[in-house]
Parts: C-alpha cells; sequence; structure tokens
C-alpha cells in the first residue's frame, strides 16, 4: 500500500512532536527557577530533526535486534537527547537557571510549533479538497 503522507508531512509531525517535547523541557526549567541546585536542561531540535530527516532518507534496514529503524517512516521514532545546558551561569544557590532566557524559549517554541501545526492542517486539507474530488 502506497504511504498517504510524503515526507514533508511526516516531518512535520516530527517537529511538533520534537517541540512538544521541548516545551516540557522548557516549562521543567522555569517551574525549578528557584530550586537551589537544579541544573537546567536542554533539547537539541535542530540535531534531532537534520538526524530524523536524514534516517528518513536512507535504505530501509531488517528487523534485526538492536538495528535502528530507516526508510519511511523512520521519522517518527526520533527522539532527541536532553542534557545538561552547558551555556549558562550558575547562581550562588547552585541553580543555572536563567529565567528571561527560559520565557523567551519558551515564546520561540510555542510559534513555531503553532506554525507546524498550520501547516499540517493545510497538508489535510489539501488531501481531503482531493479526496473529494475538488469539492464537486
Amino acid at each position: 500500500m502506497a504511504d498517504l503522507f510524503d515526507k514533508t508531512t511526516r516531518a512535520l509531525g516530527a517537529t511538533a512532536n520534537l517541540r512538544q517535547t521541548r516545551h516540557n523541557v522548557i516549562s521543567s526549567n522555569i517551574a525549578n527557577a528557584e530550586t537551589p541546585g537544579y541544573q537546567a536542561k536542554k533539547l537539541d531540535f535542530e540535531n534531532a530533526l537534520s538526524r530524523a530527516l536524514s534516517i528518513e532518507d536512507m535504505a530501509p534496514s531488517g528487523n534485526e535486534p538492536g538495528h535502528f529503524m530507516s526508510g519511511p517512516g523512520a521519522i517518527s521514532n526520533v527522539r532527541a537527547d536532553i542534557y545538561e545546558n552547558p551555556d549558562v551561569s550558575v547562581s550562588n544557590d547552585g541553580n543555572t537557571v536563567d529565567l528571561e532566557r527560559e520565557m523567551s524559549s519558551l515564546a520561540e517554541n510555542s510559534i513555531m510549533y503553532k506554525a507546524a501545526v498550520q501547516l499540517i492542517n493545510k497538508k489535510l486539507a489539501a488531501l481531503r479538497y482531493a479526496a473529494t474530488d475538488g469539492g464537486r
């Protein structure tokens, strides 16, 4: 059976999922802004999406245990790495959350998430239009 969604639609879906995970990481940082010793976390969104797109282009692999899935549909299985943010300064209580930077990142991520969802909606509207013979 032919794949209903193209690479762009799958990439937009992966983008929305990764942006949601990034939102959770940033929200956790904001919630712990006053927690002594808390180390701010970071999600490398761009590298995760780039890795997902390159795996999508690879030839499909076998179903052997330990093999990474590749080929069409593999993009939905890629997860981003969450790690302690090395680009921050430590406060007197050992906390590394920069509240202004986190709020800015949250606003940017929210806008980008909404854009991805809007693009997915447009792609699905085009499919619906084609499926109904252009509204005839």
